[in-house]
């Protein structure tokens, strides 16, 4: 059941980050764990916030964009409304910014730090429809355990 499985996933990354209060540190673990942990996908990492625009930051899978736009592509857009995206068919999504061109589904979840967006977590897959409600509300949870870390 993913539920089950996204319970022993958070106890992991929450005993991982334990102590780690950098966050390029803990991007980059979190992120290779995700990646070893989840089937399916092509890319999941982050992109942080610099001013403007989201900067790439630690990530698993092939080169990516450097930088985005805010309120632009599922990222930007994920980013601006402050809201978790789950896009079953990214090639569907009005400014899908591709990236990667295997990539036909994505979710993007934000990363607060007190009530600001400060980065996105980004997960791409090649199978359309990859990530379900289940998928959505695992990751959420997932990335209020980095936020616990980091930001206390």
């Amino acid at each position: 059941m993913k539920s089950e499985f996204y319970q022993s996933l958070n106890r992991q990354l929450a005993a991982l980050l334990e102590g780690d209060d950098d966050m390029v540190s803990a991007m980059a673990n979190f992120s290779a764990m995700l990646n070893s942990q989840l089937t399916e996908l092509n890319w999941v990492g982050f992109y942080i916030r610099r001013g403007d625009e989201l900067v790439l930051g630690p990530f698993q899978g092939k080169v990516a964009c450097n930088r985005i736009p805010w309120g632009k592509g599922v990222c930007g857009t994920a980013a601006a409304l402050d809201s978790t995206q789950r896009v079953a068919d990214v090639h569907q999504f009005d400014g899908h910014i591709a990236c990667d061109s295997a990539s036909n589904s994505e979710i993007v979840i934000p990363v607060r730090k007190l009530g600001q967006v400060v980065a996105v977590l980004d997960i791409d897959s090649p199978v359309f429809d990859r990530f379900d409600e289940a998928d959505q509300l695992g990751l959420e949870q997932a990335v209020r355990v980095l936020e616990n870390t980091l930001f206390g």
